[in-house]
């Protein structure tokens, strides 16, 4: 008798583990395209919506109803907008909005659009980091020099204010980073006033900047080096 029962409790925990790993399996597929699950945080979710995998879909056109209901709701949970847009056409008609949280180092993004062709409403929840930067440089100085490589003895000197405003606005606008910095082929120095600046650079690959302020990332901008006439090659 008691080995029966334990047969019996032994097929009901198997069946137990056997229903659950199929559930997180769908689940999993379900919203294996997203970066934020509303359901799983403190974000509502309109009613009608139905996640499919990377983005929510609705039938008819709801895509007012829900600007509306996020404008309505999400201030209530402490989310502040950011950015808005509308842009209506002849096709279809949508949102962008982006919010961020009190305490929170992520915003989010709502995105929505409506697709005559599908009689479809699309929302898409972003979850993206929050980016920081320092900046480094208070005033434009009259000059700026740079030495394309390393062991230079001369550098060459932009005096053109115009250009100094727009290199110094990459520098100060690039994103504080706290990784460890990835090599790089290239290493030149920008001297900007009393700063020196080592440029870690290769060809479609993150640009490192290097002072006694710490260190800064930034996109292989076509602008900057053309700006600073630094080569890739």
């Amino acid at each position: 008798m008691k080995k029966t029962n334990g047969l019996i409790i032994g097929v009901i925990v198997l069946s137990f583990i056997i229903v659950w790993f199929a559930y997180q399996n769908v689940t999993d597929d379900t919203y294996e395209g997203m970066s934020i699950i509303p359901e799983r945080r403190d974000i509502p979710l309109f009613t009608g919506l139905e996640p499919t995998r990377s983005n929510y879909v609705m039938e008819g056109n709801q895509w007012k109803e829900i600007k509306n209901f996020y404008f309505k709701k999400l201030p209530k949970r402490g989310w502040n907008v950011v950015y808005k847009d509308t842009s209506p056409n002849k096709n279809g008609s949508g949102f962008i909005t982006r919010w961020r949280k009190h305490g929170l180092e992520w915003g989010l993004s709502v995105y929505s659009s409506y697709s005559e062709t599908n009689n479809q409403t699309e929302v898409i929840f972003d979850k993206t980091l929050i980016h920081h930067s320092k900046k480094w440089i208070e005033s434009i100085p009259k000059n700026i020099c740079i030495y394309k490589n390393t062991n230079d003895n001369q550098c060459a000197k932009i005096r053109d204010q115009a250009k100094i405003k727009k290199v110094v606005q990459f520098i100060n606008n690039a994103i504080d980073w706290k990784e460890k910095m990835e090599s790089r082929v290239n290493e030149s120095v920008i001297v900007v006033g009393d700063i020196k600046i080592n440029v870690h650079y290769e060809e479609d690959k993150t640009i490192y900047f290097q002072s006694k302020k710490g260190l800064k990332s930034m996109k292989p901008d076509p602008g900057f080096f053309k700006l600073t006439n630094l080569s890739v090659k």
